[in-house]
């Protein structure tokens, strides 16, 4: 519930140019969002809570909350075995037959629903995606998963270990989604050769300057990570942040990163354009206030 929380105040009050709120007289743009792992489009807990939150408080606003499959259960499946990219495929179809969002929108992606989005605005340019926020996304991958939502845990546990036996084989990176965004530091190699999706949109095997072009098309990224995150491993990875190569212990920023210094997402140009906004938040309570931070120089 604590992701949840921070999505209506990030909307309502960052200053993102989305003409929100009483009196501005004019329509706030749709929003869209995409759930994490584990979840569905409509569990009312958690997206289905924030669906119904955003439309309370920014009347008339278009809200969709992305579903995969033809039921709410079939959607918690494939948030698990359905490949990423075909995942993407099938989204940036379902915004491009939407008559609501031909004008553009604003996307908010939760854990795994982050990356996921990041990808839709590099890879499927109409509708254009106008603002990212992505609240715990694992923007360079993970190492580990510490924790795994409630109900999900049995299946966590068996996605462990198949990850710890094979993440880079071909059948397990095509048919297990958290394989697709395992990033080994260990084995940097077989990463960027293997990976299906994480390597490709975060330009690992070469540059694609349509992704690099759509992404800094945004007029705002917003990464929040949350401090005592127990469920991705390693926490930066919210931030673009990683382990240094060729060990699992210690981390670097996003600006260290060669993605970053090499720019080849146009991460840095949008840094220094004030496109990109890193925030902090604890998981504690839904109604703290966000913290807005600057990751490490």
């Amino acid at each position: 519930m604590a992701a949840l929380g921070v999505a209506v105040p990030l909307l309502l009050g960052l200053g993102l140019g989305l003409g929100l709120g009483p009196g501005l007289g004019r329509a706030a743009p749709p929003v869209v969002l995409w759930h994490g792992m584990g979840d569905s489009c409509c569990n009312p807990r958690s997206m289905g809570y924030i669906r119904g939150l955003l439309q309370r408080r920014l009347p008339g606003t278009y809200v969709l909350s992305l579903r995969l499959g033809a039921s709410a259960l079939q959607d918690v499946e494939n948030s698990f075995f359905m490949n990423a990219n075909d995942q993407v495929r099938e989204v940036c179809g379902q915004l491009a037959a939407d008559p609501h969002l031909k004008g553009g929108y604003n996307a908010i992606g939760f854990s795994q629903g982050g990356q996921f989005l990041r990808a839709v605005a590099q890879r499927c340019s109409s509708p254009p995606m106008l603002n990212l926020i992505s609240v715990g996304g694992q923007h360079q991958g993970v190492f580990g998963f510490p924790r795994c939502p409630g109900e999900s845990s049995h299946i966590c546990d068996w996605i462990r270990k198949t990850l710890d036996l094979g993440a880079y084989t071909q059948a397990v990176q095509e048919h297990l989604v958290q394989a697709e965004y395992w990033h080994d530091p260990l084995r940097e190699e077989d990463y960027r050769k293997s990976s299906l999706f994480l390597a490709d949109i975060n330009q690992e095997r070469g540059i694609n300057e349509t992704y690099k072009k759509n992404l800094m098309a945004l007029k705002r990224f917003v990464m929040v990570k949350f401090l005592n995150d127990t469920m991705v491993d390693p926490p930066i990875s919210e931030w673009f942040g990683f382990y240094k190569s060729g060990q699992a212990k210690e981390t670097i920023p996003l600006r260290e990163t060669p993605l970053y210094t090499e720019d080849r997402l146009g991460l840095q140009e949008m840094d220094k354009a004030g496109k990109l906004l890193l925030l902090s938040r604890s998981t504690v309570s839904i109604n703290q206030s966000l913290v807005q931070e600057r990751s490490p120089s």
